[in-house]
């Protein structure tokens, strides 16, 4: 299977180059103008996340659409990846990250309209929605909304299930060392009890993981900013300056060129939160809501959450401990992630480990729900029953498997998806700006929509 590997890896490297980070920074700074900024509506966004409309028309709740939007986004990708951006850009890479967060609220903002928008109701009263509906019921592209389905049903067993299940298995073995034989078959039937449920069960769970594990991980990342106070004004200082400068980094850091640091952090951002790759929406159609607005501000602050908090903190804590102590190594993201959080007493390791098993499960359960959505849409209903049996088998086939081929495959359909959905976004734009007008600037974001329609 090298061939196969190799052919992937390189076709990753392609879909995932400069043409792409241009197209999905592009989408978010050509959103953000025509949108009048709606990053200024973030604070709006969060206090919408917690109120529920309870008379509004969908399956879930607004806050357990966006909590189970976070578990899938927040993954290892918000450790390692960052990590693994700081390793190959040099710490610059965290600012470019952060600005990716920071504009992509715009995209998740679109998207989520776009998801309730041109959402509809099946036969059994349920909300179905995402951008196959939009590409299908918006534009016509029935052709291209089949693509986006069938790339986003593999890609749920690669980056939402085989490889989230392997990180979990290769921390309890080696933290604990569990066999991963065993962990596979705890996590494997841990999700069965969980996704057999359907989506209020998938919600229901993820509103109560999210916020806790969130919450333990941010505590945790502020106590170890706190032990490297002294190092804290410093790294600020690092990545501000390397993040526009040539020049090495210096303190035991890769020396990166600005357009390296920039296109590490850039990518890494966009992989992290997940803005404008089309995944989120598929659960945002499913939210009670009033009308489109409500959702996507909702939906906009979940890229807040992931980028501008999360991922900023871990790569300051990363920055900052590597200044405390300069004989961490930089072999690659995951070495340098462990050896980091590993050089503070007491709560560096068991922190790392609570946020990778946490984060890993969590992605699982969400991309579940993705998975399913598009195998229905390609399939019809009866078969989510069987994708969810395969989609439990794959759990325990991840924790004990090598995934070098799935991880490359899962990258190149996470490109595939995104390339359909930005496309969606780009000629949908004009839609987008007529609701934005109807309901948030004119002041009428209590008002009612009308009823999706029934689809067969």
């Amino acid at each position: 299977m090298d061939w196969l590997n190799n052919f992937l890896t390189e076709l990753s490297n392609l879909l995932w180059g400069w043409p792409m980070v241009i197209l999905l920074l592009g989408t978010h700074i050509y959103l953000t103008i025509i949108l009048k900024f709606p990053q200024r509506q973030i604070f709006k966004a969060i206090r919408l996340s917690i109120k529920r409309d309870a008379d509004a028309t969908g399956d879930v709740s607004q806050f357990s659409s966006l909590a189970t939007a976070l578990a899938a986004t927040i993954g290892t990708g918000n450790i390692i990846g960052v990590a693994t951006a700081i390793t190959l850009g040099g710490p610059g890479a965290v600012l470019w990250c952060w600005l990716t967060g920071v504009f992509g609220i715009s995209t998740k903002y679109a998207e989520g309209l776009l998801a309730i928008k041109y959402r509809v109701k099946t036969a059994d009263g349920k909300m179905i929605g995402g951008p196959m509906y939009a590409l299908e019921r918006g534009l016509g592209w029935k052709w291209l909304a089949v693509l986006f389905a069938l790339f986003t049903a593999i890609a749920s067993f690669g980056i939402g299930n085989t490889v989230q299940a392997n990180a979990i298995a290769t921390v309890a073995h080696e933290s604990y060392h569990i066999s991963p034989y065993l962990t596979g078959t705890l996590v494997c039937l841990l999700t069965g009890a969980v996704v057999l449920g359907g989506v209020k069960s998938i919600a229901r769970v993820c509103g109560m993981l999210v916020p806790f594990m969130a919450f333990f991980y941010v505590i945790g990342c502020l106590v170890i900013l706190c032990l490297n106070f002294h190092y804290l004004w410093p790294a600020l200082k690092l990545i501000c300056i390397s993040a526009f400068s040539p020049q090495a980094a210096g303190g035991g850091f890769v020396g990166a060129t600005v357009m390296t640091a920039a296109r590490y952090g850039i990518a890494r951002g966009l992989f992290s939160n997940e803005s404008g790759m089309g995944s989120a929406p598929i659960v945002a159609a499913a939210a009670q809501t009033r009308n489109p607005v409500r959702q996507a501000l909702v939906s906009s602050s979940g890229t807040f959450w992931d980028t501008v908090v999360i991922c900023a903190l871990t790569g300051l804590v990363i920055v900052s401990s590597v200044l405390a102590y300069p004989d961490i190594s930089f072999e690659n993201g995951a070495t340098l992630t462990k050896e980091a959080f590993a050089k503070i007493p007491l709560i560096g390791t068991p922190l790392l480990t609570f946020g990778l098993l946490t984060f890993a499960f969590s992605t699982i359960l969400g991309w579940c729900y993705y998975g399913e959505r598009a195998v229905e849409y390609l399939q019809g209903k009866r078969w989510t029953v069987y994708y969810r049996v395969a989609y439990i088998a794959a759990v325990f086939i991840g924790s004990i498997m090598n995934l070098g081929l799935v991880w490359n495959l899962a990258d190149c359909m996470n490109a595939l998806m995104a390339i359909p959905n930005l496309l969606s976004l780009l000629f949908l734009s004009g839609i987008i700006v007529h609701e934005t007008r109807k309901y948030l600037w004119r002041n009428q974001l209590d008002r009612e929509m009308e009823e999706p329609d029934q689809y067969q």
